[in-house]
């Protein structure tokens, strides 16, 4: 089979991960990125057509945290402006609650994971009860 002479190229991008992977390599504190440049200039870096992109991110819920709220309502439309394909949820909060050396209990709102529950850690005796990853 023979390389295409023309290349396209579909850009999925997980936004959290963008954001956290260029805190750790630059030291960013704020999701400043332009999704439609950064890809444009990997493709043609590359030399492939950008076919389509997709930008794909939870928003908090505006009672638990307003500014970012708007933040990231406001950027995913400026994305969607520059043709950016953008895919949102809401993200999950869930109580935890963690007891500390003295004994008493402490509450606190946790960002976990998906939410997805894995049946494979219930009842293992080593990993305790269910987990969220």
């Amino acid at each position: 089979m023979m390389e295409p002479t023309h290349k396209r190229a579909i850009a999925f991008v997980d936004g959290q991960n963008l954001f956290h992977s260029a805190k750790d390599a630059f030291g960013y504190n704020f999701p400043n990125f332009d999704i439609h440049l950064l890809v444009n200039e990997i493709c043609t870096a590359q030399g492939w057509d950008i076919e389509e992109c997709r930008f794909y991110t939870g928003i908090p819920n505006p009672g638990d945290n307003a500014f970012w709220n708007s933040f990231w309502v406001k950027k995913t439309a400026q994305m969607g402006r520059t043709g950016v394909k953008v895919f949102t949820r809401p993200l999950r909060y869930r109580n935890k609650i963690v007891r500390l050396p003295d004994g008493s209990a402490h509450s606190f709102l946790n960002r976990g994971g998906k939410g997805y529950r894995c049946p494979h850690c219930a009842g293992h005796p080593q990993r305790g009860s269910e987990r969220d990853l």
